[in-house]
């Protein structure tokens, strides 16, 4: 299955980025919990290096609980660190506002030295849908930016106050140039941050059902034990579901969409695609 979707503003959201790199003192990069390899874009590495970086590991209520831990042990070294969060929970904004401080608390010492407050500005990055303007939403307490639970909602770039010390811009989600990596562009478009009109449903449905075939997801979410053949176990849940077409056929086009849209929004119960 090729998938590849990079429209034009893109490219030149990633430029805009490697402008703005100069004025911030953080990076705060929103990673999907359930693929966090998938999500860290080559070209939003490139452009933050030099600046402290934080992975927020969102949607972290989707993965247990010792798999997101091995990610954040994996992401923190040196000039990195990683938090777990969920964008739509009430902890996640004074998690990561207080990892915005402390990695910026040089600049913050150095400032009240000479008697000045001093402004921390960070800019939040990631592939799009990973939550990052959710995520800002709630470190503010109102709706600020616009969100959606689609791929490329967020277009242009946000600065938002937090408070008189703490600004965040939000940017547009931004994707690889090329997607050569064929299980990375599927984790990719598993998670909602490739535009659904864009793929395959049907296909993309079946690669997924064969990904998880040895987890219990699909018995938890529609009570069936999953055949050897995708195929096959795609028929099964829809007739599990009573999806019909016209004439009483078994839907299965209408069951591929349920798969995709239950696993993005959790009712599988909690699946990982990467592991640390």
């Amino acid at each position: 299955m090729i998938i590849n979707w990079f429209p034009g503003h893109m490219n030149k959201s990633l430029r805009e980025m490697a402008e703005h790199i100069k004025s911030v003192d953080a990076v705060v990069y929103v990673l999907d919990s359930r693929a966090p390899f998938s999500c860290i874009n080559p070209e939003l590495d490139r452009i933050s290096e030099g600046k402290p970086v934080i992975y927020a590991l969102n949607k972290a209520d989707l993965v247990e609980s010792e798999d997101s831990a091995r990610w954040v042990a994996r992401l923190s070294s040196g000039k990195t660190s990683a938090v777990r969060l969920n964008s739509t929970s009430t902890n996640a904004s004074k998690v990561l506002a207080d990892r915005i401080k402390s990695v910026c608390a040089d600049k913050t010492e150095k400032n009240k030295a000479k008697g000045v407050t001093a402004v921390i500005r960070a800019m939040v990055i990631g592939v799009p849908n990973s939550g990052k303007s959710t995520l800002i939403n709630n470190l503010c307490g109102k709706a600020k930016t616009v969100t959606g639970n689609r791929a490329g909602v967020t277009r242009g770039r946000q600065w938002v106050r937090i408070t008189p010390q703490l600004e965040v811009l939000d940017t547009p989600g931004t994707l690889y140039p090329k997607l050569d990596n064929e299980e990375t562009a599927l984790n990719l478009a598993f998670i909602g941050s490739i535009r659904d009109e864009v793929l395959d449903i049907p296909e993309l449905a079946l690669r997924f059902i064969e990904r998880i075939r040895d987890s219990k997801a699909l018995l938890h979410r529609y009570g069936i034990n999953p055949s050897t053949d995708p195929a096959e176990t795609l028929f099964l849940i829809a007739k599990a579901r009573g999806f019909l077409a016209r004439g009483g056929d078994i839907d299965t086009e209408r069951a591929a969409y349920a798969v995709i849209d239950d696993f993005r929004k959790g009712r599988m119960g909690k699946i990982i695609l990467e592991r640390a």
